[in-house]
C-alpha cells in the first residue's frame, strides 16, 4: 500500500509535569485550551501527526520529540499516558490492571496505536501520584 494512501491521525501532547507547575489538575476538561493559552514550548506541548500503524511512542520520535520510556516490551510504566480524548488500541499489556486502562485511561505508549483521527493524551504520565504508588517501580512482572 501506497504510504500516502494510509490513514493519519493527529495526536496532540501535553507534558504531565507543567499540569502542577502551572496548579491545573488532569481532570480539568479544558486542560488542553489551558495549555494552548500557556505558551508552552514544544516539548511540553504540540502536535504531531501518526501515518498508518504506528505506535504512539514512535511517533513522538519521528516528530523529535524525546518521551520516555524504558523496555518498549509493555512491562514497565515509564511510558504511561493518560488518553484524555479519542482512542487507542494498546496491542500488548503486562503491567497495568483492566481498571487502570478502563477506568483511568493510562495506557503505554510504546504499546498504543491511534484509533480515532484525533487523539489528546498526557504523556510522562509515570509522574502522576497515582502511578508512582501503585506501578512504577513496585510491580514486578
Amino acid at each position: 500500500m501506497d504510504p500516502e494512501e494510509l490513514p493519519v491521525y493527529e495526536i496532540e501532547y501535553l507534558n504531565y509535569q507543567v499540569i502542577p507547575e502551572h496548579g491545573w489538575d488532569i481532570d480539568d476538561d479544558d486542560l488542553f485550551e489551558k495549555a494552548a493559552r500557556a505558551d508552552l514550548d514544544e516539548k511540553d506541548h504540540g502536535t504531531f501527526e501518526i501515518r498508518g500503524t504506528r505506535y504512539i511512542l514512535d511517533g513522538a520520535e519521528d516528530a523529535d520529540q524525546k518521551w520516555p520510556f524504558e523496555c518498549r516490551a509493555a512491562s514497565c510504566a515509564y511510558c504511561t499516558m493518560i488518553l484524555v480524548e479519542g482512542e487507542v488500541k494498546m496491542d500488548m499489556d503486562l503491567i497495568l490492571t483492566d481498571e487502570e486502562v478502563e477506568e483511568r485511561n493510562i495506557y503505554l505508549s510504546c504499546q498504543s496505536i491511534p484509533k480515532s483521527e484525533e487523539v489528546k493524551v498526557v504523556y510522562n504520565a509515570m509522574h502522576h501520584d497515582y502511578l508512582q504508588e501503585n506501578v512504577v517501580g513496585v510491580r514486578e512482572v
